[in-house]
């Protein structure tokens, strides 16, 4: 079984909240303090105060690092962070927020949360490079800094096909084919933003016929799973299960490498469609100053350096070395399929909804 990866981000799924706070103050102090009005916001935080992270289970920087970001802001950082469903919370939470900024809000997931009124308008200065993971279609783009990205691609487990003799699949249409049959697990579209993401790209594919191609998938026998761990964890014959082929990341294969150095899967680079997570200033922030800060030292080149051992995504910022096995074994596709934020926001429910009545057939 592979050394595990960062799971997905769900986006309907209950919501359970843990806090790990990096300072010494005490949560009844921080309750109180969040009665006071966020309207006296400067321009400069207060050297000592407390600026709250709001983000995914899988935040994961090094310790030591957010240590140097307390060090140099002269903040005190308290990293809270919800399990499940972090853009449904930050929405319900909206008026009053959990925290000051948020991190780990994809491309997916974004254009709810700005509809909704969750981020405020401030934008980091990007690094080189990170211009190019503006969340696309959307008027808002400029609430949300881009950190890292990603492909979501159908990755396919190299050692089972070479046991079967059997040639892999290379399109996302190969995936509705007799050879294939009953070989795929995928996470569901209204579970996580993995799954949303690969709806999204069929739908790029196909166009007016997305439904058709949902069709054949899963009378091709598709397994539909809950989450992307259900998934690559449970049905993917990479982990413990004996499914081929599943939908997971372009840099999935940096991380199932055997005793000769050698990657057991691979990513098909003609499936994927980029995925982005961004930070932002929440509205309404305690403490908007300190969450400025803090948004800018998420593209700052120490952070940017650390996220493909930490959080296995790719940094924004051009230029940034990768871990060696990346270099060989976590190759970026040249092409992916993509979505206008604004539209996903206008028909999300209806596109859902009709995805949901071809899998329940």
């Amino acid at each position: 079984m592979p050394a595990r990866l960062s799971p997905l981000r769900t986006v309907i799924a209950s919501a359970a909240l843990a806090a790990v706070t990096l300072s010494s103050c005490s949560l009844a102090g921080k309750e109180e303090a969040a009665k006071s009005s966020p309207s006296s916001a400067g321009t400069t935080a207060v050297p000592g105060s407390t600026v709250v992270l709001v983000t995914h289970g899988d935040f994961a920087l090094p310790a030591e690092l957010l240590k140097k970001f307390e060090t140099d802001s002269g903040l005190k950082l308290e990293v809270r962070k919800i399990d499940d469903g972090l853009p449904n919370q930050l929405a319900l939470t909206a008026d009053h927020p959990l925290g000051d900024a948020a991190f780990g809000v994809d491309n997916g997931a974004a254009p709810l949360a700005l509809a909704e009124g969750v981020f405020a308008d401030y934008q980091a200065e990007l690094p080189a490079g990170a211009s190019d993971f503006l969340l696309k279609g959307s008027d808002d783009k400029d609430r949300l800094t881009p950190v890292d990205h990603g492909a979501v691609c159908v990755n396919i487990d190299k050692t089972w096909f070479d046991k079967k003799k059997v040639e892999p699949p290379a399109t996302l249409e190969d995936l509705t084919l007799p050879a294939y049959k009953n070989l795929t697990v995928l996470p569901g579209a209204t579970g996580s933003t993995t799954g949303l993401l690969f709806l999204l790209a069929t739908m790029d594919q196909y166009g007016d016929d997305w439904q058709d191609y949902w069709t054949r998938l899963v009378g091709n026998g598709a397994d539909i799973t809950k989450s992307w761990s259900d998934a690559y964890y449970g049905g993917f014959s990479g982990g413990e299960g004996d499914r081929p082929i599943v939908v997971s990341y372009d840099t999935s294969p940096a991380f199932t490498i055997n005793k000769a150095g050698e990657t057991t899967t691979a990513a098909l680079l003609d499936t994927c469609i980029q995925q982005v997570e961004y930070a932002g200033v929440l509205e309404n922030a305690k403490n908007p100053a300190g969450a400025r800060e803090l948004v800018d030292f998420l593209v700052s080149p120490e952070v940017q350096a650390a996220l493909p051992d930490n959080m296995y995504m790719f940094p924004v910022a051009t230029g940034t070395p990768l871990p060696e096995a990346w270099a060989t074994h976590a190759h970026e596709p040249s092409r992916v399929y993509s979505f206008d934020a604004d539209d996903l926001e206008e028909h999300r429910t209806e596109w859902l909804t009709e995805w949901r009545g071809i899998i329940t057939r």
